[in-house]
């Protein structure tokens, strides 16, 4: 079984923009033990275009082709893919009516060309686009199974999991079955976590891959072969082990967890309020905790406390702490933390202070943070993180985010 993807866009070839649908759509038909051996990037000339989906369906069964289906002069995937396997387009009125909807209740002028996204390969089957206006296109011809897929990621993604994922599943269901699971962690460089999760495995047929973001590494467990049950069992065993050795590090399981939304969850569980009071994240925290569906019933607000000023006169960071301590101190972050948590009369507070760089800070180098969490009932507990300096400032705004998300998070478990 060959597949080969597609990608389509000058802003590609001339690297302006990274591919991410690439790495993306491989990993999902990893998941299917389909392994994308063939991986080709055009411009958006339309003879490139189909000279590739030519010589890729000579070579694979199946051929994904991905960008160029927007409304403008440059998006000639569509008919460039038609003329490649030699079939016409069809109009989807219903799309076509749903597109022209969408335009008049928006209040905005509609653009002839936008009639090209509501169509598809004839004698194939429309890809329905979750969130966008560009319709997707499937086909099974004597060459190859081809499918045709949006560019901007939001829409790629959509469609892959609502209308490719399915087809594909329908059409090759004779594969090997693959189980696989996420595992979410924070804090553990990703060598060490790997090599730890390796010994914790041992012999169990289960194999661990890791993805690294910015502010956290996710670790796939996947099992081939296996009946359903029988997998899950395995990757049962599995979690329970890596958990037991990196239980330090771990947040949860599945696809869509986020270590955000389960702070919130739990504060929600517990009928808790937090806020913040920042300095070198520049209120990163607070932007995080809002990105959570749900945190506004924990979040009434916080502080942004930049300057030294603002922390005195906003949350009453004592001047003779800023004098004898510093501003990049942990005295400083417990009482940003507990003084944030007292105006807002709510039930946690935290704090970040430090150097995000690239220049030194009170003799501090960059990566020097220091964060605190207040606790209504109790003192503040403040700490310091040494991170990386060379890792640039949005990095370390990040991963200090995270730290004390992760802290927060086994707080509200009882295991601080």
């Amino acid at each position: 079984m060959e597949v080969e993807i597609i990608s389509v866009g000058n802003e590609l070839i001339l690297g302006q923009i990274v591919n991410t649908n690439v790495a993306y759509l491989a990993d999902q038909l990893r998941q299917l033990d389909l392994v994308a051996k063939w991986q080709t990037t055009v411009t958006d000339e339309p003879a490139q275009i189909e000279a590739a989906v030519k010589l890729a369906c000579q070579r694979a069964d199946l051929v994904l082709v991905c960008g160029g289906l927007g409304p403008t002069a440059d998006d000639q995937t569509l008919p460039s893919v038609a003329r490649a396997l030699g079939v016409d387009l069809t109009l989807a009125t219903k799309h076509w009516a749903a597109i022209q909807a969408d335009f008049a209740h928006r209040q905005v002028a509609m653009t002839p060309e936008n009639i090209r996204q509501a169509y598809y390969l004839a004698g194939g089957e429309l890809l329905a686009n979750p969130v966008g206006l560009a319709l997707g296109s499937w086909l099974v011809s004597e060459q190859a199974a081809v499918a045709v897929l949006p560019g901007p990621p939001r829409e790629f993604k959509a469609m892959v999991q609502a209308s490719l994922l399915p087809k594909l599943r329908a059409h090759y269901g004779t594969t090997t079955p693959v189980q696989t699971r996420v595992l979410h962690f924070v804090g553990q460089p990703e060598s060490l976590l790997m090599d730890e999760i390796a010994a914790a495995l041992g012999d169990l047929p289960v194999v661990a891959t890791s993805y690294v973001q910015p502010a956290e590494i996710q670790v796939r467990l996947r099992v081939t072969g296996k009946t359903p049950a029988v997998a899950e069992q395995l990757l049962d065993q599995a979690q329970q082990a890596i958990v037991a050795k990196e239980g330090a590090y771990y947040f949860g399981s599945g696809p869509s967890v986020t270590l955000a939304g389960q702070v919130v969850a739990l504060l929600r569980q517990r009928g808790a309020k937090i806020t913040a009071a920042e300095s070198l994240t520049g209120g990163l925290f607070q932007s995080t905790l809002c990105n959570v569906s749900g945190a506004s019933a924990v979040f009434d607000g916080g502080f942004v406390t930049y300057a030294a000023r603002a922390k005195h006169q906003l949350i009453g960071v004592r001047q003779a702490t800023i004098e004898q301590a510093g501003v990049v101190s942990a005295q400083t972050a417990a009482e940003m933390a507990e003084g944030a948590r007292r105006a807002l009369a709510v039930d946690y507070g935290v704090a970040f202070t430090g150097v995000a760089g690239p220049e030194p800070l009170e003799g501090h180098p960059a990566g020097t943070v220091f964060v605190a969490i207040a606790q209504q009932g109790a003192a503040p507990r403040a700490w310091q993180l040494r991170l990386n300096g060379r890792l640039g400032r949005q990095a370390i705004r990040q991963q200090s985010v995270a730290l004390v998300l992760l802290a927060l998070y086994h707080q509200l478990q009882g295991k601080n």
